[in-house]
């Protein structure tokens, strides 16, 4: 049977069944004894083998059949939950997700067993006990433990596979040793699969590893602890290879110990006729189970038959029909503005034409919103992660989960946000003494509150950190030949604080995995204004630091006012236009040689887009004293005055890139076809305030 075609289905199906693990398992953290928390991660598991096992998938069916083997006995109250379960659920987690990845990009699931992360889940399973305190052994510190402890042996946990065990009885046979061994690296390692790469190297020659765990290529790309064990044969003495691997650089120790192989191999492999039935049961149980886990879950999607998968494909198709729709539309428009002579009956159907289109455009965008939740839903897990990576205790708080962005910018908005979680994560907060010693709450708090603002939706990051330190932007910038010292001292706190955005540009003292490359800020700047956005911070030393990031709804069709800069015709985006206001040349003045108007009690500098746009300027009288019109437009709290010759109107249009031939200015964000088939270009005034 081909079951390629369902293979889209069961990507997007394991995506959300992820998602829930992931939520769940985090809400299981801090109320280990939430029954029905078990009870939705039991059944996302057991769907999630269901799915894997009915596609063949048999490496992410037997992780998380004994993955779900774990919650049913936490389910059936003879297993606790605690903190080094939790871990082990979220290693195989991620385990999961990289099998995922495998299927997304060749339709193979891969070669890695996960042997470890199923040995560790069946150690769980054998610790269980009726007592409820299956956790007092584990919360012993791992520093503590004696170095020839059965704790250090960490490979007696790894099941032996037949052909392992063969390969070790022949080497026996052949007069070599078989050595198992845990090799502990210094938790201040920074470059731990480096050392870890040391140690294979220098064991070649001096025997041959059989077993890794984890493996050679997870160790490689830093998927591992501070620690890696290995099943090793060869004829050299147990103090040799011994040396060899704590000589390396920043190894702590190397529990090793001659292997007694196991007379009976320990199988965690389901038996065959199990597992058919099981993948029986399980497509059977799928249908079963779906109804009452709509009904009854907590999750915000209780009609799950209401809604649809659609291919962002056709939805494009679909907008760009409508787009032409509009053009069209426009075009009819044009047509009866300069005829005067039809009659009321085709003006009616050009009215009715327009209520259509808009209508139209307006559901087809509602079908393209996607809420930001879809994005924001994997940085609890991530705030967790870094929070026992960075040793400070940390907690991610989230509003407004349900706020609506086109499905264009969700696509493009996880990286930038992330990229500032991260940040206020590793510089904003305080490690948790500092906290301590200046009376702040031990646990540091980051927000992330998202929501509508008019036309635009705004997403604000901030933490209760220690605020930006200007000085020391300062310093690090006439450091790097970012600035002088002398645009250093008559800079504003606001530029110095817009400096962190500059290319390759960081504060952090020492380079680590989280930060201090200088990658980040300014990706997020650019990325942000790419999307048609704009991001500020407002910061507070010793307060906290607020990132704001504002977007656009949509990427596709917009509300503009259309005017006129001598004869060339220009649109502007309705969404950042505030007034339109018509002055004298008597009320402009002059601060700093730069002109302003005051504007009921706030003064605006103004922007003549002619010069700006190098347009050669309507020709007046000397003494024409004719007022000027001008268009004042907003970014955040501040505000400018664009002065144009000629106000048209408002109309809706459709943004069309220019395509990557053509050089454009920051200034301008693309272009629109007017309804008389000429081409105007719209201005982006957030480059201009």
């Amino acid at each position: 049977m081909d079951l390629s075609q369902y293979l889209e289905i069961f990507i997007d199906e394991t995506k959300e069944h992820l998602q829930t693990l992931n939520d769940q398992v985090l809400i299981l953290e801090a109320e280990p004894e939430n029954i029905d928390t078990v009870n939705e991660i039991f059944r996302a598991a057991h769907s999630l083998k269901g799915m894997a096992g009915t596609m063949g998938f048999k490496r992410m069916q037997r992780l998380t059949h004994d993955m779900e083997n774990v919650f049913s006995e936490v389910r059936n109250g003879k297993l606790n939950v605690n903190a080094d379960m939790v871990d082990i659920v979220f290693k195989c987690l991620d385990a999961i997700e990289g099998y995922l990845a495998n299927i997304v990009e060749s339709s193979d699931e891969g070669t890695e067993d996960n042997e470890e992360l199923i040995g560790l889940l069946n150690a769980a399973l054998e610790g269980k006990c009726d007592t409820g305190e299956p956790e007092v052994v584990a919360e012993t510190p791992k520093e503590t433990a004696p170095a020839g402890s059965e704790e250090r042996k960490k490979y007696l946990q790894i099941p032996i596979a037949d052909f392992e065990k063969n390969a070790m009885n022949e080497a026996k046979a052949n007069g070599m040793h078989v050595y198992a061994t845990t090799v502990y690296i210094q938790e201040s390692c920074l470059l731990k699969a480096a050392r870890a790469f040391l140690v294979f190297k220098g064991l070649e020659g001096k025997g041959e590893i059989i077993k890794s765990v984890p493996s050679v290529q997870d160790i490689e790309d830093e998927r591992f602890d501070f620690d890696f064990s290995m099943f090793i044969l060869s004829e050299k003495p147990i103090e040799e290879i011994k040396k060899i691997i704590e000589n390396v650089s920043e190894i702590e120790e190397a529990v090793i110990e001659e292997f007694e192989i196991p007379d009976e191999v320990q199988d965690t492999t389901p038996v065959a006729t199990e597992e058919v039935k099981t993948e029986v049961k399980a497509v059977a149980e799928k249908k079963e189970e779906k109804k009452p886990a709509a009904s009854g879950s907590k999750s915000s999607k209780p009609v799950v038959n209401r809604s649809v998968r659609v291919d962002i494909e056709k939805l494009d198709d679909l907008m760009n029909l409508v787009s032409e729709l509009i053009i069209a539309k426009n075009g009819l428009v044009s047509v009866t503005g300069e005829s005067k002579s039809l009659d009321q009956g085709f003006n009616e159907q050009i009215e009715y034409l327009e209520r259509v289109t808009t209508n139209l455009h307006e559901s087809v965008m509602k079908v393209r919103m996607v809420p930001i939740e879809s994005v924001v839903n994997r940085f609890p897990r991530m705030i967790r992660d870094l929070s026992k990576k960075l040793n400070k205790d940390m907690e991610l708080i989230m509003t407004g989960e349900d706020t609506e962005l086109d499905r264009t910018v969700i696509d493009e908005i996880g990286d930038p946000l992330m990229h500032m979680l991260r940040n206020a994560a590793d510089h904003g907060l305080e490690s948790t003494i500092d906290r301590l010693k200046i009376g702040k709450p031990k646990v540091g708090t980051i927000r992330l509150d998202a929501y509508q603002d008019g036309n635009n939706v705004t997403i604000e990051v901030s933490d209760d950190g220690a605020g930006v330190d200007v000085e020391k932007i300062k310093r690090k910038a006439i450091e790097k030949g970012t600035i002088t010292e002398e645009q250093a001292e008559y800079m504003t706190e606001k530029e110095a604080v817009d400096l962190l955005f500059a290319p390759a540009f960081s504060t952090a003292e020492k380079i680590s995995d989280v930060s201090g490359r200088g990658v980040g800020l300014d990706v997020v700047k650019n990325k942000i204004e790419g999307l048609g956005g704009d991001v500020e911070v407002v910061t507070k030393l010793g307060e906290g630091t607020k990132f704001i990031v504002r977007l656009p709804l949509t990427l596709a069709i917009i509300q503009a006012l259309m005017i006129n800069i001598s004869d060339e015709m220009y649109a502007l985006p309705l969404n950042s236009v505030v007034t339109i206001e018509e002055i004298t040349p008597d009320d402009i003045k002059y601060v700093q040689t730069k002109e302003v108007i005051n504007l009921r009690g706030t003064v605006i500098p103004l922007v003549r887009l002619n010069e700006v746009l190098d347009i050669e300027p309507l020709e007046r009288d000397e003494d024409d004293d004719e007022g000027m019109i001008v268009v004042i437009v907003k970014k955040g709290d501040r505000q400018a005055g664009l002065v144009i010759d000629k106000l048209i109107g408002q109309q809706e249009i459709v943004i069309k890139p220019l395509g990557k031939y053509i050089r454009v200015p920051k200034l301008i964000s693309g272009a629109t076809i007017l309804g008389n088939g000429e081409v105007a270009l719209i201005i982006d005034s957030n480059t201009l305030v």
